[in-house]
């Protein structure tokens, strides 16, 4: 449940800026996509010269609570589910980015900025599954 009197727009406005930003930044000086799941796989399947910016995208991303945590304190991470669904949900998510030939960040944030109609397609896919599945797991389930 989304606690709304938290709601802290200031902040969801600067993380998407910061989104926003990074994304532009890596396609106007290195001509790639911000799609996770590519940047990632890329390193999986190291390819002489392609590997630099591609570790260094992902340090970024791992070093970014570490800076975040230098204004302020880190959020209390919360998981409401056990470690099987975890570990399934983690799967399926793997699966559905394989099929879609990318991930949120690569169809969402990029595709969708880019007008590209593979993302349009991609995106409300992805959205409409997410909503699908939490009114099953969250109301038909019982919260499991």
């Amino acid at each position: 449940m989304i606690d709304m009197s938290h709601f802290t727009p200031l902040s969801a406005w600067v993380g998407g800026l910061l989104i926003g930003s990074g994304a532009v930044l890596l396609i106007l000086f290195n001509g790639r996509i911000a799609g996770i799941s590519g940047i990632v796989g890329g390193l999986l399947r190291p390819v002489t010269g392609d590997v630099a910016w591609r570790a260094a995208f992902v340090l970024g991303l791992l070093m970014a609570p570490v800076a975040y945590q230098l204004v302020a304190p880190l959020p209390a991470v919360q998981i409401d589910a056990g470690y099987p669904l975890v570990i399934l949900a983690g799967l399926l998510v793997g699966i559905g980015t394989r099929y879609g030939a990318g991930c949120t960040s690569g169809h969402g944030v990029c595709g969708l900025s880019r007008l590209s109609r593979r993302s349009v397609v991609a995106t409300l896919v992805f959205m409409s599954a997410g909503f699908i599945t939490v009114y099953v797991v969250g109301h038909l389930l019982g919260g499991l």
